[in-house]
């Protein structure tokens, strides 16, 4: 460790993010990226702004992303100032735990989840809370009436993928009138139901969504909060202390193209989602027990071989998947849906590995 680190670094344990093969052609199943491609209208969005000789880049972009907030907000039939534009839903939820759930009682979420809130729980001091998942990693919602600063978990959770019905969304917003609660939609087009439609009806109420997922968009990083003005303004207020400017002027019309052509999202999704059922079939076929999934992913374990192992033999034939060595979840890997030929070539993998093993 560095003697010029901070005390905080000293005590953070930092977040992983999915490895980047630099493989030719992997089959990259491990970072739950859209497998395929954007609206072409995207493509048109981002030559029309570069022009000729990219003259536009020499100028800041609008700090207010107001276009793509009012494009947004007509998307989802709500007003534009309730709707926060930031660079990607990582920097959204970085922000949200600063102005928003940093209190003297602890904040809740679940023990499995996505691994960046106990990151930033620790980065910005917040004292919080775990709440174990049941035995076929469901939410309990009625765990979620205890006193607290906050709560927050994704919908559909990750990484298992399991929905939450829309009913038990506004159970935990209603029973929390006095803290916010923040329910993270990164995977909600895959099957679940939005909780925007909640947000005038609750003020404590916020929900994050990003582009990254539904509208291939990994690259880009745009994220949205969407809530109540006041919420909003919270949010305004610490990224005003910290990035003006977090959306580039490329990232801003890409986004508005996006939502722009919800058709061709619309029409990706499905085929995820058919390909999800695919993949699970296939997989239940080879002995997994595969968690039911409302997202672009699925959470499979296999009792015969060892979660860990199979990675590293998938990897051998640059095929990545993600595992997490974590309390309850060690034996299981989290698996990515791509395309039809890419999932064909995991199963057929899976169908060697197994065969080596009984040989």
């Amino acid at each position: 460790m560095s003697r010029y680190w901070s005390d905080i670094v000293r005590r953070l344990t930092p977040y992983v993010p999915g490895e980047q093969p630099i493989a030719a052609r992997p089959v990259k199943l491990n970072t739950n990226e859209n497998p395929y491609p954007p609206s072409p209208r995207v493509l048109d969005a981002i030559r029309r702004e570069l022009g000729d000789i990219g003259e536009s880049l020499r100028r800041y972009p609008d700090p207010t992303s107001l276009k793509l907030r009012e494009t947004v907000a007509a998307h989802h039939g709500i007003r534009p100032e309730q709707v926060f534009a930031g660079n990607g839903s990582d920097e959204v939820l970085a922000l949200t735990f600063q102005a928003l759930l940093k209190h003297d009682k602890p904040l809740l979420f679940p023990d499995i989840t996505y691994s960046f809130y106990p990151t930033y729980a620790r980065l910005f001091e917040i004292d919080y809370r775990t709440v174990a998942l049941d035995d076929s990693f469901a939410i309990n919602v009625d765990d979620y009436a205890a006193p607290n600063g906050g709560v927050l978990f994704p919908n559909p959770n990750a990484p298992t993928g399991r929905p939450l019905p829309l009913a038990d969304i506004e159970r935990v917003v209603a029973k929390n009138t006095d803290s916010v609660v923040v329910i993270d939609e990164a995977y909600v087009d895959f099957g679940a139901e939005s909780a925007i439609k909640l947000i005038d009806r609750y003020p404590n109420l916020l929900v994050i969504q990003t582009v990254s997922k539904s509208r291939s968009l990994a690259g880009m990083r745009v994220g949205f909060a969407f809530g109540n003005r006041e919420l909003i303004d919270a949010l305004n207020r610490v990224k005003d202390s910290f990035n003006s400017y977090p959306l580039d002027r490329l990232a801003q019309v890409a986004a508005i193209a996006a939502y722009e052509d919800d058709a061709w999202s619309r029409d990706n999704c499905a085929k995820v989602i058919a390909g999800r059922e695919r993949l699970a079939a296939g997989l239940t076929a080879l002995g997994f027990e595969v968690v039911p999934s409302a997202a672009n992913l699925l959470f499979a374990r296999h009792e015969g071989y060892d979660a860990a192992t199979l990675l590293l033999r998938l990897r051998e034939r640059e095929i990545f998947v993600r595992h997490f060595n974590a309390p309850r979840i060690a034996q299981h890997l989290r698996i990515s849906v791509g395309t039809d030929a890419e999932c064909d070539i995991l199963l057929d993998a899976l169908r060697d590995i197994f065969n080596a093993y009984v040989g």
